[in-house]
């Protein structure tokens, strides 16, 4: 073992506002030992996701809030080290739940099951998280079974220089749509078109963004991809045409403020918008369907990947505030243990 301990990050008390270290223990925990059908897992990336601020909230969700005083929920990618199930190999490396710790048990029990990845991939492993991941299947089955896009109708999509947003407007590309994106200050905006093809960005810090939004979108938006909410939903719905459609991802501008989303609706009824929330997990029955279409577009080089790539799990408390704050550009992913040193 290249740690004799397992670092782990326990949920002290329910973040106010932005996270914080305090909000944390981290304790020094024995590495756990494999049953009888299960795995030992070192972990090596760790997936910094808008939904963690969920997991730490008592608020209405999709799954149990993480309880005080238990490990940090969070999906991440991790090299089998020990086994006692032929279901994992040591050196497989596994995705799934792995928590912000060091060493995770997966096992054939539905609760610590956790997805193989296949052997001589053309893409790295932290991609496993991003464009060819949980995220990228965010993006291809929300915009794609959700939005529903036409070639040469326009899809605009928020927070569009980051992990979600920057696949789904290659994909929307590759349907043959108009793509505009939103995003913060010039050089992500600069990114979204110069480097992953977008047709237009609009800076949302920018005193004139509204003006620059309706320049963008002469033909109305037929598909919104939301993932921020507040002011700059509003904005968009109301140039939306008659029977757009909005998959609704997140409304990650309100996680930080306590208070609830409030927006005016009333373009969904004048313009008989169809709006549908999802998790990525509705369409878990297609997963595979999803990898394999992801991963041939990024390896015919129709989709870019970009990571953000913080070192050290011990970063994990304040890396995971860069996504409230705008200072990624694609995945955000905590390096836990270096791949190549198992």
């Amino acid at each position: 073992m290249k740690n004799d301990v397992n670092r782990q990050f326990r949920l002290k008390s329910r973040p106010v506002g932005r996270i914080k270290t305090s909000d944390f223990d981290l304790v020094k925990a024995p590495i756990p030992e494999p049953g009888a059908g299960e795995a030992l897992v070192r972990v090596l990336y760790l997936s910094l996701d808008p939904t963690n601020r969920i997991w730490m909230s008592d608020m209405d969700q999709y799954m149990p809030p993480v309880e005080i005083g238990a490990v940090m929920r969070g999906g991440g990618i991790g090299v089998v080290v020990k086994s006692n199930t032929p279901a994992y190999q040591v050196g497989d490396h596994v995705s799934g739940l792995t928590g912000w710790q060091d060493y995770t048990i997966a096992g054939e029990k539905p609760e610590l099951r956790m997805g193989v990845i296949p052997k001589g991939l053309p893409v790295p492993l932290p991609a496993m998280l991003g464009a060819c991941g949980m995220t990228g299947l965010t993006a291809y089955f929300g915009l794609l079974e959700l939005g529903q896009p036409k070639a040469g109708e326009t899809v605009v999509v928020s927070a569009a220089a980051g992990a979600v947003g920057s696949v789904v407007g290659q994909i929307a590309k590759i349907k043959g749509c108009r793509v505009v994106g939103i995003a913060g200050g010039p050089e992500k905006c600069r990114h979204i078109v110069e480097d992953l093809g977008f047709d237009a960005a609009v800076d949302y810090k920018s005193a004139d963004w509204k003006k620059k939004l309706a320049e963008a979108t002469p033909n109305g938006i037929d598909v919104n991809f939301e993932n921020v909410g507040g002011e700059i939903m509003e904005a968009v719905m109301a140039r939306m045409n008659l029977f757009g459609r909005m998959p609704l991802c997140g409304m990650i501008s309100g996680y930080n403020t306590g208070e609830p989303m409030r927006a005016d609706f009333s373009p969904i009824l004048m313009r008989r918008i169809n709006i549908r929330g999802f998790i990525v997990t509705d369409f878990f029955p297609k997963f595979a369907e999803g990898a394999r279409q992801l991963a041939e577009w990024v390896a015919q080089g129709k989709i870019k990947h970009e990571e953000t790539i913080v070192d050290g799990l011990e970063e994990a408390p304040t890396a995971v505030n860069r996504l409230f704050d705008g200072q990624n550009v694609g995945k955000l992913i905590v390096k836990v243990a270096d791949p190549e040193s198992q």
